[in-house]
């Protein structure tokens, strides 16, 4: 795991994909509540009175297009209705786009835990015309300045939403590109991530790799909280752990060596306490807890 681009504490990579899968259901509720903010229709006459056609016609049309009669209208439907439209869009895109954004983060050299699928059909064959040996996240990258499209379009539906009286025509130019636009837009950006997920390379060997790149410093917490629980006071046993991790971070050394030699902290916990610390196990102890309150099926071991 990581925070502010610092390793953090270890988590697992499934649970970086719940994360994502639990967003998206939040996203499909809202499209449903969308589709039913959106499926109205109106046949009230130029101002809203039903002045030339009795409201009898509108709910018969409407029902035979699958719509619900707008509650009251003027000249048009609502133009807050169309902006939600488009703000969902936009919550789906900027999710995509976080999820994109990640995967290129991942891909970088230094890190290289995955990788969007290359070289296989359907999927970019070459990463640089000028550099042959790269392995570029182009796709990812589309998605994202997608995304940015998308974000967009929702300060035009909303700009569509206050309106001349009973209606101007301002905003019908302007939903004529936003509103295809932002569908078609979002449709594309799904139907490509679905693609790099399914095709995505994942190097958990890279990932231990990455882990050990701080010699033992995610295990830090662990080691404060101990102290605590030994009598020392939180403040000094912060102090006392940061010292060391400092250390670590600036002379190169060995995190789990620098305590092992540290006589306070070795009085406190004890040699063998210290040891136990030391285990990766003990931070995905709970994912299986986590994947059950979302529904998947988990082993017994994986809770």
């Amino acid at each position: 795991g990581r925070s502010h681009g610092i390793h953090a504490e270890p988590m697992s990579f499934g649970l970086k994909f719940a994360l994502w899968w639990d967003e998206m259901r939040r996203h499909k509720v809202r499209l449903a509540q969308t589709r039913e903010a959106v499926g109205v229709g109106k046949i009230s006459g130029p101002v809203g009175t039903y002045a030339s056609v009795p409201p009898e016609v509108e709910e018969t049309v409407c029902s035979e297009l699958g719509l619900e009669p707008a509650p009251v209208s003027n000249q048009i439907i609502q133009r807050d209705r169309h902006a939600q439209y488009v703000q969902t869009l936009a919550l789906i895109a900027a999710s995509l786009d976080k999820f994109a954004t990640e995967i290129r983060a991942l891909q970088r050299t230094e890190v290289r835990e995955v990788e969007e699928p290359f070289g296989t059909p359907g999927f970019v064959t070459t990463g640089s015309s000028a550099m042959p040996h790269k392995r570029n996240p182009e796709i990812c990258e589309r998605i994202c300045g997608l995304a940015r499209l998308v974000r967009g379009h929702t300060i035009t539906a909303l700009d569509n939403v206050p309106l001349w009286h009973e209606r101007d025509i301002s905003h019908s130019s302007a939903e004529r590109m936003i509103l295809p636009d932002s569908s078609l837009a979002v449709d594309y950006i799904l139907e490509r991530f679905t693609e790099v997920v399914k095709g995505m390379r994942v190097y958990p060997e890279r990932m231990m790799v990455n882990l050990e790149l701080t010699r033992g410093l995610p295990f830090s917490p662990r080691v404060m909280l101990a102290l605590v629980e030994s009598g020392m006071q939180r403040t000094d046993a912060y102090k006392k752990v940061q010292g060391l991790a400092m250390r670590t971070w600036d002379e190169g050394l060995d995190f789990r060596q620098l305590l092992r030699n540290d006589s306070e902290v070795t009085d406190a916990i004890g040699q063998e306490h210290l040891e136990s610390l030391f285990d990766y196990t003990h931070f995905l102890r709970y994912v299986g807890h986590t994947y059950k309150r979302l529904g998947f099926n988990v082993p017994a071991k994986a809770s």
